[in-house]
């Protein structure tokens, strides 16, 4: 049991007592990392974990980090109150080579406690590293023991959620989704539990790619988690079933579900009315279609020259030109057949 007796400016060397009091939870680990990328790995994990339960902040500098490096022959020394993940990583890259490097000069790696420097990216002396017995522990009167029981242990774990990287593995076995599918959706719990109803509704396999590619790359772009996003998890199950993995009979492209999803990011609403206010209802009259196919060949007489002649990467270029007069309303599989119906006859 611990509290934040302050925060040390190693840098003016003052103390920031305003944190003095606030509970503290410290988690260690054995001695099992064995490189910078081992020890951030291992931090991202922690913090899905923790984010898991609901209970614990993880931004804002609310988690710090002490890293200890040991070199074999050297004295340990140990880096305190890194506030990230990246600058965690950084340390440590940092504190290795140092270490290296005095070794290769045939000087002693000293036991000693650094400072981590974020802005520069390198670690500074703090002060020597005491050993166990200058420390001087003694019992705190004022804190009884505590005995957690095995009950206690038992009734505690029955509450909690399931860890991340369990639900990646169910994920994999359940649903039989791709383990990279599996890890993006289960790093947000909020995500890993939409993700379980969607499921239900359509194709896990579907569903899993489409979150990967387009509900993610949408969020990181809007800076936003799927919780803040506020989009509905039925609203996910709408817009795929208005793609649908069978693309004959889908409502709309894949291109406008792309178009969709950006929009209830912004201001989340049902994709059908979406689409509907957009004008994006997939065009299915061949006349529309044969039309702006006819349009495209006429206005890009270089780029079916080119496929022609034997070069058949150029008619891609022709395919987006109908996609763009279009706006994405048709599909592009549709569109290659058809220019190449087309070009045949020419």
């Amino acid at each position: 049991m611990e509290e934040d007796p302050g925060k040390y400016d190693p840098i003016s060397g003052k103390v920031d007592y305003n944190r003095s009091g606030v509970p503290l939870v410290e988690i260690v680990t054995a001695p099992e990392i064995y490189s910078a990328k081992d020890g951030r790995n291992f931090m991202r994990e922690l913090v899905k974990v923790l984010r898991y339960t609901g209970k614990v902040r993880t931004e804002g500098g609310t988690m710090r980090m002490d890293t200890n490096i040991s070199l074999e022959g050297g004295g340990r020394v140990e880096i305190k109150n890194i506030n990230s993940i990246k600058g965690a990583y950084k340390a440590l890259k940092f504190e290795i080579t140092r270490q290296k490097n005095l070794r290769k000069r045939g000087r002693t790696v000293k036991r000693e406690t650094r400072a981590f420097l974020e802005a520069q990216m390198i670690t500074k002396t703090m002060r020597a590293k005491e050993e166990a017995d200058d420390y001087r522990y003694i019992p705190d009167p004022d804190i009884p023991p505590i005995l957690v029981r095995d009950e206690k242990i038992n009734d505690i774990r029955g509450i909690m959620q399931e860890a991340p990287h369990l639900k990646e593995e169910r994920f994999i076995k359940d649903y039989g989704v791709k383990a990279d599918d599996a890890k993006i959706i289960a790093s947000e719990l909020e995500l890993a539990n939409a993700f379980e109803k969607i499921a239900k509704a359509v194709d896990p396999k579907y569903a899993a790619n489409w979150i990967r590619d387009e509900l993610k790359r949408v969020l990181l772009y809007n800076k936003k988690t799927f919780a803040e996003s506020g989009i509905k998890t039925g609203h996910i199950i709408e817009l795929l079933k208005l793609m649908r993995s069978d693309i004959r009979s889908s409502a709309i492209t894949a291109k406008t579900g792309q178009r969709v999803i950006e929009v209830m990011v912004e201001r989340p609403a049902p994709p059908g009315k979406i689409v509907e206010e957009l004008g994006l209802v997939k065009i299915t009259k061949n006349d529309i279609l044969e039309n702006a196919v006819k349009v495209a060949i006429r206005e890009n007489r270089k780029a079916v020259n080119d496929y022609l002649s034997g070069k058949d990467e150029a008619l891609n270029f022709v395919v987006g030109q109908v996609m763009r007069k279009t706006k994405g309303r048709v599909d592009p599989a549709t569109v290659l057949k058809m220019l190449k119906d087309r070009l045949r006859r020419i």
